[in-house]
């Protein structure tokens, strides 16, 4: 008897509990709750042309994969984000028919080039329709039981909890720390309205384990801090330009993790780009270890096809 075949169809808001426990099978180290994911299907910012679709077998969700523009960039980009099939599912077509749907979403917004990632093991798919591998990131995790201690703060800096900053505020350190990260593609085009739908306005967003440091009252660091119980990720550390060479993102960094272990997370997890050593090398010292990676990889497409 043959196996069933898959339905393909656009996710709804009720699809957040399957897609999460699917994800935290084959991406362990990727964290978003099943309110957080909610959240984004039921309400994905505007400017994003965000689409979800979801695999299913037998009524049971054995696939993902989300398509948008990236809005980060002033070029025409769009990405296919996790694309991923059960285990117990693969080498049936439907990561290809998942593939097909979220081309099929992008299609009218006339882009120039298509990003998506892949684990190692996947990137022969990538490699067969048409997109490149072009550069590693490195996922690593830190138990938070034996953080290292605090430094001593010098007199011209204050460590304060983002939930008492102003939004536009950590937007702006954002905006500037992340405009010379290495990457595929430039972060040029950060708009505050977008960020907030993404970042400061999700629900996995624990502000008040998400530290900021200020330099002579400017806030000009800051690190970020996504839940799901007592899981975390590190969802962007970055110091500005000028105030870079002085230990402050290392320093912002551990301030929000002993924030998070306070709170009742028990491990943190993060990625970097393979070239980001400046990152690297804070998380090293953190006491951070490896524990996966992927490439982003890239299709290039003709303008106006």
């Amino acid at each position: 008897m043959s196996a069933p075949s898959a339905l393909i169809r656009p996710t709804h808001p009720d699809d957040a509990p399957a897609v999460v426990a699917l994800r935290t099978l084959v991406f362990p180290f990727l964290i978003r709750g099943v309110e957080s994911t909610r959240q984004l299907i039921s309400t994905p910012p505007a400017e994003q042309h965000w689409g979800g679709f979801v695999a299913e077998v037998d009524g049971q969700v054995v696939g993902w994969v989300s398509a948008s523009r990236n809005t980060n960039t002033s070029a025409a980009v769009g990405e296919v984000s996790l694309l991923h099939v059960h285990p117990d599912q693969r080498r049936r077509g439907i990561g290809g028919a998942l593939l097909s749907r979220a081309l099929e979403h992008l299609a009218p917004l006339d882009l120039i080039r298509l990003r998506g990632r892949a684990l190692p093991e996947s990137l022969p798919f990538a490699r067969r329709h048409g997109f490149i591998p072009s550069r590693q990131e490195r996922f690593s995790a830190l138990e938070l039981r034996a953080l290292p201690p605090l430094p001593a703060v010098p007199d011209d800096v204050r460590l304060v909890p983002l939930a008492g900053v102003d939004s536009r505020q950590v937007h702006r350190v954002e905006m500037l720390a992340s405009a010379d990260e290495p990457g595929d593609v430039a972060s040029d085009a950060i708009s505050y309205a977008t960020w907030c739908a993404d970042t400061w306005d999700n629900v996995g967003l624990d502000r008040e384990a998400s530290m900021g440091v200020e330099v002579d009252g400017e806030l000009v660091a800051i690190s970020l801090v996504k839940r799901d119980g007592a899981r975390m990720w590190s969802d962007y550390t970055g110091t500005v330009p000028q105030h870079r060479g002085r230990g402050l993102a290392r320093l912002v960094k551990l301030a929000a993790l002993h924030r998070a272990a306070a709170r009742g997370v028990t491990v943190a997890y993060t990625g970097n780009d393979a070239a980001n050593a400046p990152m690297l090398a804070v998380n090293d010292r953190l006491g951070y270890r490896r524990v996966a990676s992927q490439w982003s990889c890239v299709r290039e497409l003709r303008p106006g096809g």
